[in-house]
Protein backbone atom coordinates (compact mmCIF):
# COMPACT_ATOMS: atom_id res chain seq x y z
CA UNK A 1 0.00 0.00 0.00
CA UNK A 2 1.87 3.13 -1.03
CA UNK A 3 2.65 5.57 1.81
CA UNK A 4 1.10 9.28 2.18
CA UNK A 5 2.67 11.14 -0.52
CA UNK A 6 2.77 14.51 1.61
CA UNK A 7 5.62 11.89 3.69
CA UNK A 8 7.64 11.48 0.41
CA UNK A 9 10.18 13.66 -1.40
CA UNK A 10 9.41 14.33 -4.41
CA UNK A 11 9.92 11.86 -7.26
CA UNK A 12 12.54 13.94 -9.66
CA UNK A 13 15.47 11.84 -9.87
CA UNK A 14 15.63 7.95 -8.75
CA UNK A 15 18.69 5.05 -8.68
CA UNK A 16 19.37 1.72 -7.82
CA UNK A 17 22.50 0.75 -6.50
CA UNK A 18 23.21 -3.48 -6.03
CA UNK A 19 26.94 -4.90 -4.87
CA UNK A 20 28.92 -5.22 -8.37
CA UNK A 21 30.11 -8.31 -6.99
CA UNK A 22 26.46 -10.18 -6.81
CA UNK A 23 26.12 -12.51 -9.26
CA UNK A 24 23.90 -11.57 -12.12
CA UNK A 25 20.84 -13.40 -11.08
CA UNK A 26 21.04 -12.04 -7.02
CA UNK A 27 22.31 -8.92 -9.10
CA UNK A 28 18.56 -8.43 -10.49
CA UNK A 29 16.43 -9.70 -8.06
CA UNK A 30 17.87 -6.94 -6.05
CA UNK A 31 16.94 -4.32 -8.71
CA UNK A 32 13.62 -5.91 -8.84
CA UNK A 33 12.75 -6.35 -4.97
CA UNK A 34 13.75 -2.53 -4.63
CA UNK A 35 11.77 -1.44 -8.15
CA UNK A 36 8.81 -3.32 -6.84
CA UNK A 37 9.31 -1.32 -3.43
CA UNK A 38 9.76 2.02 -4.97
CA UNK A 39 6.38 1.39 -6.90
CA UNK A 40 4.45 -0.01 -3.71
CA UNK A 41 5.67 3.33 -2.20
CA UNK A 42 4.86 5.78 -4.63
CA UNK A 43 1.84 4.56 -6.75
CA UNK A 44 0.77 5.89 -9.70
CA UNK A 45 2.75 8.89 -9.14
CA UNK A 46 5.84 7.47 -10.05
CA UNK A 47 4.42 6.25 -13.70
CA UNK A 48 3.41 7.99 -16.65
CA UNK A 49 0.45 7.61 -18.87
CA UNK A 50 -0.87 4.60 -20.58
CA UNK A 51 0.14 4.74 -24.33
CA UNK A 52 -1.13 3.58 -27.90
CA UNK A 53 1.16 2.56 -30.40
CA UNK A 54 0.94 3.18 -34.26
CA UNK A 55 -2.01 -0.28 -34.36
CA UNK A 56 -3.84 0.96 -30.94
CA UNK A 57 -2.57 -1.65 -28.84
CA UNK A 58 -2.65 -0.39 -25.27
CA UNK A 59 0.82 -0.26 -23.00
CA UNK A 60 0.75 0.23 -19.20
CA UNK A 61 2.20 2.91 -18.04
CA UNK A 62 6.08 3.20 -16.94
CA UNK A 63 7.95 5.56 -15.00
CA UNK A 64 8.63 8.68 -16.69
CA UNK A 65 12.00 9.30 -14.06
CA UNK A 66 15.16 7.39 -15.78
CA UNK A 67 15.89 4.29 -13.45
CA UNK A 68 19.49 3.83 -13.61
CA UNK A 69 20.78 0.40 -11.51
CA UNK A 70 24.63 1.26 -10.91
CA UNK A 71 27.28 -0.86 -8.90
CA UNK A 72 29.20 -0.52 -5.79
CA UNK A 73 30.84 -2.30 -3.34
CA UNK A 74 29.03 -2.96 0.29
CA UNK A 75 31.26 -0.31 2.36
CA UNK A 76 29.64 2.27 -0.61
CA UNK A 77 26.25 0.76 -0.10
CA UNK A 78 26.62 0.97 3.62
CA UNK A 79 27.75 4.65 3.02
CA UNK A 80 25.07 5.59 1.08
CA UNK A 81 22.57 4.17 3.60
CA UNK A 82 23.80 6.34 6.41
CA UNK A 83 23.66 9.32 3.98
CA UNK A 84 20.13 9.01 2.97
CA UNK A 85 18.78 8.27 6.24
CA UNK A 86 20.41 11.71 7.25
CA UNK A 87 18.87 13.27 3.74
CA UNK A 88 15.00 14.60 4.09
CA UNK A 89 14.95 15.22 0.48
CA UNK A 90 15.43 11.37 0.00
CA UNK A 91 13.65 7.72 0.42
CA UNK A 92 15.74 5.21 0.96
CA UNK A 93 14.88 1.23 0.36
CA UNK A 94 17.59 -0.94 1.13
CA UNK A 95 17.90 -4.74 0.58
CA UNK A 96 20.18 -6.62 2.52
CA UNK A 97 21.83 -10.04 2.35
CA UNK A 98 19.35 -11.49 5.02
CA UNK A 99 16.38 -10.50 2.93
CA UNK A 100 17.73 -11.84 -0.04
CA UNK A 101 18.68 -15.31 1.24
CA UNK A 102 15.35 -15.81 3.32
CA UNK A 103 13.17 -18.05 1.99
CA UNK A 104 9.94 -16.26 3.22
CA UNK A 105 8.47 -13.27 4.70
CA UNK A 106 8.48 -14.64 8.25
CA UNK A 107 11.84 -15.72 7.90
CA UNK A 108 13.02 -12.25 6.38
CA UNK A 109 11.33 -10.48 9.94
CA UNK A 110 12.78 -12.76 12.30
CA UNK A 111 16.83 -12.31 11.13
CA UNK A 112 16.03 -8.58 10.73
CA UNK A 113 14.89 -8.89 14.51
CA UNK A 114 18.07 -10.50 15.53
CA UNK A 115 20.47 -8.25 13.38
CA UNK A 116 21.83 -4.62 14.45
CA UNK A 117 21.52 -1.85 12.41
CA UNK A 118 25.62 -1.73 12.56
CA UNK A 119 25.61 -5.53 11.28
CA UNK A 120 23.90 -5.14 7.96
CA UNK A 121 25.51 -6.69 4.92
CA UNK A 122 23.42 -4.28 2.18
CA UNK A 123 23.49 -6.53 -1.71
CA UNK A 124 21.16 -3.47 -2.78
CA UNK A 125 19.70 0.41 -2.10
CA UNK A 126 17.12 2.66 -3.98
CA UNK A 127 17.59 5.88 -3.57
CA UNK A 128 14.66 8.22 -4.61
CA UNK A 129 13.80 11.98 -4.51
CA UNK A 130 15.27 15.66 -5.10
CA UNK A 131 17.52 15.67 -7.95
CA UNK A 132 20.31 17.05 -6.31
CA UNK A 133 19.98 15.00 -3.49
CA UNK A 134 19.99 11.83 -5.36
CA UNK A 135 22.64 12.73 -7.58
CA UNK A 136 25.01 13.35 -4.68
CA UNK A 137 24.75 9.89 -3.53
CA UNK A 138 25.35 7.95 -6.59
CA UNK A 139 26.47 10.11 -9.13
CA UNK A 140 29.66 9.08 -9.20
CA UNK A 141 29.08 5.44 -9.62
CA UNK A 142 29.18 3.21 -12.61
CA UNK A 143 26.15 1.56 -14.14
CA UNK A 144 26.04 -2.01 -13.45
CA UNK A 145 26.86 -3.92 -17.18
Amino acid sequence: MPMSEAALPRFEKCAIVVDGALPTGLAMNAAAVLALSIGDAYGESALGPEVKDRDGQLHHPITEVPLPVLKADPQVLRGIVAKALAEPDVFLVDFTASAQAARDYGSYMQAMQDTGAEEHVYVGVAVVGAKKAVQKLSGSLPLYR
